[in-house]
């Protein structure tokens, strides 16, 4: 609370919102419950790490116990069906990050990630780089392992980008903008390449 309470002079001032991260055994959901259901009253937006290592548990205690909009990771809600339903129904967005979770043996291998699985199904999945300078990678090297060992095409990667947009807390005004900018962009891609 005290932290929460130091930042809110910040919030939308380059403070937007709060999030959980770290081993989610070490930091469970439930003892922030208060601190999540607080932040949200006073207008910051929420996500948290789950489902990284701790298992489908963390993230049903993400969305139940923290109402966070976003999950951090999300690798392991394929532990629970009926938690993938509830996942692709709200279209509650998972951050994943292939690279670094196949670098922190979350996954055995990038063959072994569920993204491509998430994907298909319908879930928000984005790609992200998680902190590219600790696992060595970045959006495209993401983007490339997605294309060379999952077989994601071109219109997945757009489709994953624009999810980036839509998960992001940005404003509908900037969302719609970035869109239109992002859609420029992949044009000019596809024109050059294709």
């Amino acid at each position: 609370m005290q932290y929460l309470e130091e930042v809110m002079a910040y919030l939308g001032k380059g403070v937007i919102g709060i999030g959980l991260g770290g081993s989610e055994q070490s930091f469970p959901a439930d003892p922030y419950a208060f601190i999540y259901q607080e932040a949200k009253k006073r207008g910051f937006r929420l996500t948290a790490h789950a489902g990284e290592v701790a298992g489908a548990n963390s993230i049903w205690a993400a969305v139940e116990k923290l109402g966070v909009e976003r999950i951090g990771h999300g690798v392991r809600a394929y532990e629970d069906p009926q938690l993938v339903s509830l996942l692709k129904e709200r279209q509650i967005p998972l951050e994943t990050c292939v690279i670094s979770n196949v670098r922190t043996g979350v996954c055995k291998s990038v063959e072994a990630h569920p993204i491509k699985q998430y994907f298909q199904q319908g879930l928000m999945v984005t790609v992200n780089s998680d902190d590219p300078t600790m696992f060595n990678t970045s959006i495209s090297q993401e983007y490339l392992v997605l294309v060379q060992k999952l077989g994601f095409t071109v219109s997945d990667l757009k489709r994953l980008s624009m999810n980036g947009i839509d998960a992001s807390f940005m404003s509908d005004d900037d969302k719609r903008l970035m869109k239109s900018q992002f859609e420029k962009e992949w044009e000019q891609l596809l024109n050059r390449y294709y």
